[in-house]
């Protein structure tokens, strides 16, 4: 955490104006003069757009933010993929996904892929489309989301991913609660714990209800396989082919 103004600047102009917001094309001290900047996520100087030796995620927290600093930062990082942008009742969180956690998520999509095709589900994958709410005051970007069945323009996805490979992170339940996701998995630690939402809040339950039947134990345990990732999906869709078996 910064200190005084002074020293706040100086430290922005000189760790990030050619760093941190370079992803985004503009400098720390253009975007808010007045955010308190906390540094997080074993950044230790190092720049946040992403690196594919890095083993943490990269990310720093905006506090004090307005909804239209939210939306000039977007508007400034433009079609890149990095750095991700949630906000949160004035927070903004800016993360790098690390190696590790874009192999993760990436895995975790391929895999709902094969068990969709292989169930004769209708499901169409957006990656990390952007989703919004001034009046909620709520912006996030998932690792992965999908809507189900044939849906022409959906305004909202059926289920959101999150990979949580780097701790202190902006709570995303408190996020996607108000932008109407119906059902959130969480990736902490090897397990997939799935939320559903009911009447405003999120719910830990057992099992998917957007994917009936699907076994989210039997998948985490397929993406802690090593690479390549190909290999990992013949043998989770051969895994499945057995288990409807009679």
């Amino acid at each position: 955490m910064v200190g005084r103004s002074g020293a706040k600047s100086a430290r922005t102009r000189a760790l990030y104006g050619g760093t941190l917001f370079a992803s985004c094309g503009v400098h720390g001290e253009d975007v808010m003069a007045h955010a308190r900047l906390e540094y997080l996520g074993g950044m230790r100087g190092r720049s946040l757009p992403f690196d594919s030796t890095q083993r943490e995620d990269h990310y720093v927290l905006l506090r004090d933010s307005s909804w239209a600093d939210y939306e000039r930062l977007l508007e400034k990082r433009g079609e890149s993929a990095v750095p991700r942008i949630t906000y949160l009742d004035g927070l903004i969180e800016l993360m790098s996904p690390s190696q590790s956690h874009e192999s993760i998520k990436s895995t975790i999509g391929r895999l709902v892929d094969v068990f969709c095709l292989e169930r004769g589900i209708e499901v169409s994958p957006y990656g990390s489309w952007t989703l919004k709410n001034e009046k909620k005051a709520r912006g996030a970007e998932p690792d992965e989301c999908y809507v189900f069945g044939d849906v022409r323009n959906p305004l909202v996805p059926d289920l959101a991913i999150e990979v949580e490979w780097t701790s202190g992170r902006i709570d995303k339940l408190a996020v996607y609660k108000n932008l109407g996701v119906r059902e959130l998995w969480y990736w902490r630690e090897g397990r997939i714990d799935p939320y559903e939402l009911r009447r405003g809040r999120y719910v830990l339950m057992e099992k998917s209800k957007a994917l009936p039947g699907i076994d989210l134990v039997q998948l985490a345990k397929f993406i802690e396989r090593p690479p390549p990732t190909t290999k990992t999906m013949r043998a989770y869709r051969a895994a499945l082919r057995r288990k409807r078996r009679p």
